[in-house]
């Protein structure tokens, strides 16, 4: 089959398959698995070179490396040391201490159970950072600690490496290209220190060389070939090439270039991220399933449960709480793609059987697969689990006979109050959200915590003795609720609203409001007119501008009250109003005759 033929498969298989489990909320990771499985020589058998298609999908994962390389600055590598040396090594030496003995337990002996402990303590580092990028995870503590601990397992894999050869009988060591694992080891430090410094002295003035060229595929050839070099430099000394793509990003994170080289990686990383979650699902063994399923699903059920165990242990000693420790087990329970390369190293030094290797394989393969399970079950366990907080009491409002009450005291209600300090007008403040209460008053506002729908607490806010009532809550329904409230039981105090949108707004109007204020409306405007400014139109004709604008569009806004309901009379509206405001900036121009300095709308037309 040609490499067209197989790309379109691959192409449709991600289409079909990837949206339907992102619509059942499991996430793109398992699509991507699935479809694989499907086309995969178990499958349909669409596509049966999985070998070949797996190591050239490991460059996703070396680009994923790459750039979350460039957003982690090495100040901030420096903050996560304990992190890494610490909750990292204690992670793959716990882990691989429990499974190893598990193990023996079940029959193993002990240099196969201390290779298939350690290699099954490895999670999968494209895996885990995806589905967590995906929850918009990775900035949580949880989400920073797997990072953390990813990175360790990747630094793990020199010693692993030269630890299989050790164990073997026979056999070529792959990863250890000259012969001496010792020798290996020296080799990939000086490897390392050489990309350090070559780096720091080398790579910012090559790409301000090609940057002057201003050809944007030339830089990004030039953004390609340095994770692909850096890699392919760590790979020949037996290193994993993950960890030198992150090296290479981490070199660079905190040059001009970072945003540039992040965005011109960013698709191919997305697109080899996705095939090569497909090709892992390609090469799920379904013989080795039908043939043992109990074992399987014992195996993948037993290196799940332990590793969760494990990790929540950790992070529980390690002072994280428990629904952070459960997420955190929850997210690298799985075996990781290095599996691969150790099982593969294992039977060919005779360290286990090649039997063994297989079901092994499979199992970690299976792993991942279920992973995007297990998180959705921790949701599930963590919303059962989730106590409701206790409801706080309202403030006792102190007697006063404020002159104004505002409702919400947020980003629009500090400013109005702020303003009637000034003039030592007094102003009583309410606000639904505890946590906003505490915060402003931590600056020494008075506000008081209360639900301004509520009649009790207006009549004690002194609703019945105030001249204006400013209703500035963000939440619509939270808002148009204390709007009824206020004009059913105090007719003859004034509203002044904010209305996040037009539909807010005609809401308001439905209940008689006295003045509304769209929040974005004068900001907007007075963008737009600087805009205009700045395109070389005069500062009188582009201010005329823009008050025709303003002046139309509240009109439109009245007249289209009346209709807010049907969505078909709003478009009509819509389209009719942008017809009739382009007339009259039409008429405007040609209207040579209007006097010099005389004003093209009227000061009553503009709030």
């Amino acid at each position: 089959m040609s490499l067209l033929a197989e790309s379109a498969i691959f192409l449709a298989a991600a289409v079909v398959a990837v949206p339907l489990t992102r619509r059942a909320k499991l996430g793109a990771v398992l699509g991507y698995l699935a479809a694989g499985v499907i086309i995969g020589p178990w499958g349909l058998r669409l596509v049966t070179e999985v070998d070949n298609i797996l190591h050239f999908a490991e460059l996703g994962v070396v680009l994923l490396l790459f750039v979350i390389g460039l957003e982690l600055q090495p100040s901030r590598l420096w903050v996560l040391r304990k992190s890494v040396f610490g909750l990292g090594g204690a992670q793959v030496l716990a882990t691989g201490l429990v499974l190893g003995t598990a193990g023996l337990a079940l029959g193993l002996s002990w240099r196969s159970a201390l290779v298939t402990g350690l290699a099954l303590a490895m999670s999968s580092t494209a895996f885990v950072l995806q589905v967590l990028a995906e929850r918009d995870q990775l900035p949580t503590r949880h989400g920073r600690t797997a990072f953390a601990i990813l990175l360790f397992q990747d630094l793990s894999v020199i010693p692993l490496l030269a630890l299989v050869p050790l164990l073997g009988t026979g056999g070529a060591h792959r990863g250890d290209p000259w012969g001496d694992p010792w020798l290996s080891a020296g080799l990939a430090l000086v490897v390392i220190v050489a990309v350090v410094a070559g780096g720091r002295l080398l790579l910012r003035p090559v790409l301000q060389l090609i940057a002057q060229s201003r050809i944007q595929e030339i830089f990004t050839a030039a953004a390609l070939l340095v994770v692909i070099g850096v890699s392919l430099l760590m790979s020949g000394v037996g290193l994993s090439m993950s960890l030198g793509a992150f090296l290479a990003g981490v070199l660079l994170a905190d040059s001009e270039y970072r945003h540039e080289l992040e965005a011109s990686i960013q698709p191919f990383k997305g697109l080899l991220l996705g095939l090569f979650f497909i090709s892992v699902g390609m090469s799920v063994d379904l013989g080795v399933i039908a043939s043992r399923p109990v074992l399987i699903a014992g195996g993948v059920l037993g290196l799940m449960v332990l590793k969760a165990a494990v990790l929540w242990v950790l992070a529980r000693a390690a002072g994280q709480s428990d629904e952070s420790a459960r997420n955190l087990a929850a997210a690298l329970c799985q075996g990781g793609e290095f599996a691969f390369v150790l099982f593969n190293l294992a039977a060919g030094h005779a360290v286990m059987e090649r039997a063994l290797a297989d079901v092994l394989v499979v199992v970690v393969s299976l792993s991942m697969a279920v992973t995007p399970l297990a998180l959705a079950a921790n949701d599930l366990l963590s919303r059962r689990l989730a106590r409701p907080k206790p409801e706080q009491p309202f403030d006792a409002i102190e007697e006063e006979a404020p002159a104004v009450i505002i409702a919400g005291f947020g980003r629009v209600g500090q400013i109005v109050g702020r303003i009637l300090r000034l003039k030592r007008i007094a102003f009583t403040a309410l606000d639904a959200s505890p946590e906003q209460v505490e915060t402003v008053r931590r600056f020494g506002n008075k506000v008081y915590y209360g639900d301004a729908s509520r009649l009790d607490l207006l009549i004690a806010a002194g609703a019945e003795r105030a001249r204006l009532f400013v209703l500035a809550i963000d939440d619509v329904e939270a808002s148009i609720r204390t709007a009824q409230t206020v004009r059913r039981h105090f007719p003859g105090l004034a509203v002044y609203a904010r209305a996040r949108n037009r539909f807010h707004a005609h809401r308001l109007m439905d209940l008689g409001v006295a003045l509304i204020e769209r929040e974005t409306l004068r900001g907007s405007l007075d963008l737009a007119r600087q805009v205009l400014e700045a395109v070389g139109m005069a500062g009188r004709e582009a201010q005329q501008l823009v008050a025709r604008f303003q002046a139309h569009d509240e009109q439109t806004l009245r007249r289209q009250h009346a209709v807010y309901h049907d969505e078909t009379q709003m478009i009509q509206t819509t389209r009719q109003a942008a017809e009739e405001l382009q007339g009259l900036l039409e008429s405007d121009q040609d209207g040579a005759s209007r006097v010099v300095g005389t004003p093209a709308f009227s000061p009553s037309d503009v709030r």
